[in-house]
């Protein structure tokens, strides 16, 4: 008991330094930065802004919400990494579920490790950690690698050694951003996994990608049963017995539209007069809810 009060004066003294305009820290070498950067400090949620450099776009409510009620329960266990952008302010580096939870129940102030770095550091250092998390999907890694190879000017070797990743790994992750926009969702929700895209990034014809796409689904096929699929559609002979009727022009854009809407591959069939009947397909039954309110909502 001695050592929680202890740890919590010790906050409190920490979080009186940085509301003291007079000897606010903007580096290492200020006063008392040694008492503050690299520190744990209780911070007013409110004085935290989310990192605008976050590599992850999807966060689960649901495991959000779970989230929510264990630190409701136990307190926020692993503190947030944030730096200090200004007098008072913050800017998140790490962290962001438990911030998000946090603020869903209501709490005032949360435990931050705090730092200083500038934009390329706080990038660098947000794209790594988010690297290391067990919950991202395929998708989000592959966009995060891109991303310290563009922003930061990595080569996939110096990423390789930031990252602790053989190059070939990185390498794979990276084919993934070839696949069509559709696959890349389908493998964001769920539906394939990595094993599948990287059979299918070697189809270069985005409709026979999307074609084996759909037929996976469809058919449930495993990953081996895919890269067999897949060499059956790269011999031209094959190629051509498969290949569907084909969409008269005047509707080949709209149904390319159609398929980026709902997230999967729509179905067309067209008779001589130029009518025709267009199937849009579900896999499950949240999946069928979603395209329910994409279509509730276009009305």
């Amino acid at each position: 008991m001695a050592k929680a009060t202890k740890k919590q004066a010790l906050g409190r003294g920490l979080s009186a330094l940085l509301n003291d305009p007079k000897n606010d820290i903007k580096s290492v070498s200020d006063k008392n930065a040694d008492q503050v950067i690299g520190q744990i400090v209780e911070l007013d949620i409110n004085r935290i802004e989310v990192n605008p450099f976050q590599p992850r776009t999807q966060f689960n409510e649901e495991t959000l919400r779970e989230l929510a009620s264990s630190i409701q329960e136990l307190g926020v266990i692993q503190p947030i990494t944030v730096r200090k952008t200004g007098f008072n302010k913050f800017q998140l580096v790490s962290g962001e579920r438990r911030y998000r939870a946090s603020k869903m129940i209501g709490l005032n102030t949360i435990p931050a490790y705090v730092r200083l770095a500038n934009d390329q550091e706080m990038l660098e250092m947000a794209l790594v950690e988010n690297i290391q998390r067990q919950d991202l999907d395929p998708i989000e890694i592959a966009l995060s690698y891109q991303r310290l190879i563009k922003d930061i000017n990595l080569t996939q070797e110096q990423l390789s050694e930031r990252v602790g990743k053989n190059r070939s790994t990185i390498a794979n992750y990276l084919r993934l951003l070839k696949l069509d926009p559709i696959v890349q969702t389908g493998m964001r929700d769920g539906f394939i996994s990595m094993g599948h895209g990287r059979a299918l990034v070697n189809i270069e014809d985005p409709q026979i990608q999307l074609e084996v796409y759909e037929q996976i689904l469809l058919d449930k096929l495993s990953v081996r049963e895919t890269e067999e699929l897949v060499r059956d559609f790269k011999s031209p002979k094959k190629i051509k017995s498969r290949r569907k009727q084909e969409i008269p022009e005047f509707i080949k854009d709209g149904v390319r539209d159609f398929s980026e809407y709902f997230g999967h591959k729509i179905t067309v069939k067209v008779s001589k007069d130029k009518s025709g009947k267009i199937t849009i397909p579900f896999h499950s039954k949240e999946d069928f809810n979603r395209i329910l309110k994409l279509i509730k909502g276009a009305k």
